[in-house]
């Protein structure tokens, strides 16, 4: 059975080794460039925190460093959860 908590992002990482060209033709070499992100989330279930990672691709909304999200987890085993964007 799933239930939802709320988490907060803690980190949020950019992807730099993976450019995505939005352009078809580009002045320099990072002209309409968009990189992916990575985000942490960290929530508490029964007084014992998680953190739960999610890759964001790029040109989607990134959540700013101390937002809050809600999380979906699994009853059984808290450890295994999604974000929800």
């Amino acid at each position: 059975m799933e239930k939802e908590t709320m988490g907060t992002v803690i980190s949020v990482t950019k992807q730099w080794w993976l450019k995505v060209n939005r352009k078809p033709v580009r002045a320099h070499a990072m002209d309409g460039a968009a990189f992916p992100h990575t985000i942490k989330v960290k929530y508490t279930i029964d007084g014992k925190d998680y953190i739960c990672r999610k890759w964001i691709g790029a040109g989607n909304k990134v959540p700013d460093k101390g937002t809050t999200i809600k999380v979906t987890y699994c009853e059984d085993k808290p450890s295994k959860a999604r974000i929800e964007l």
